[in-house]
């Protein structure tokens, strides 16, 4: 869900320059893996790399891996709540304790959120505060209901969503950042390598940095 305004942007550039039509659709990244592993037929598909390499290693896609897009997590708060300071690791501590309840997503940021929460001793805070959005569901969409109170997902997913106050992406000294790769399930004919060469065409650095995420 992270690169679906990016991938829906890019897929038309390409059309309009080939015309080659794409269709996308755009699932929570567990659904994603889940329908590749079970055979569903796709022509190209794009997640995360640790998700693609998963599917590569058991057969289900084949290399070349193709590295799309760098996609940092970021923290938000719902509109006009104060902004906590987050402005390094101890800062980030500090508003973590103190927000009554914690939206994370399923996909690849809130595993690594939660991993890292549990290396700094507040798997407490997990098992009391902590909600996982469900598969598909934008933590944003939580923030603007109120049902969670500081919330972390993708840049990439909070860009233009109502309701909720974005306050940045994580502190450097804590960042996250995901890499969205892209491979396909069988050795690609002319369109599809086309399609993969132009993911990583210099000349799309321009939206993906307008997508809120860097060129891999």
């Amino acid at each position: 869900m992270a690169t679906r305004a990016l991938l829906a942007e890019l897929c038309a550039e390409f059309t309009a320059r080939t015309g080659v039509a794409v269709a996308i659709e755009s699932v929570g990244g567990v659904d994603a893996a889940r329908r590749v592993a079970q055979g569903e037929r796709f022509d190209v598909v794009v997640l995360a790399s640790d998700a693609i390499d998963r599917l590569l290693a058991a057969g289900h896609l084949v290399a070349p891996r193709v590295d799309v897009v760098r996609s940092p997590v970021a923290v938000a708060v719902p509109a006009g709540r104060d902004a906590p300071a987050i402005s390094d690791r101890d800062a980030l501590l500090a508003a973590l304790r103190a927000a009554p309840r914690i939206g994370v997503s399923t996909g690849p940021s809130g595993v690594t959120l939660l991993q890292r929460l549990a290396d700094w001793g507040l798997d407490r805070l997990v098992a009391e505060r902590c909600v996982q959005a469900p598969p598909g569901v934008p933590v944003a969409t939580l923030l603007a209901r109120g049902d969670v109170d500081l919330g972390f997902q993708q840049l990439s997913e909070m860009l233009g969503a109502p309701g909720i106050r974005i306050l940045g992406p994580l502190p450097d000294d804590v960042a996250i950042v995901t890499t969205f790769s892209a491979a396909a399930p069988a050795p690609v004919g002319p369109d599809v390598d086309a399609l993969l060469r132009f993911f990583t065409d210099p000349q799309t650095a321009a939206a993906k940095r307008r997508h809120g995420m860097s060129p891999a």
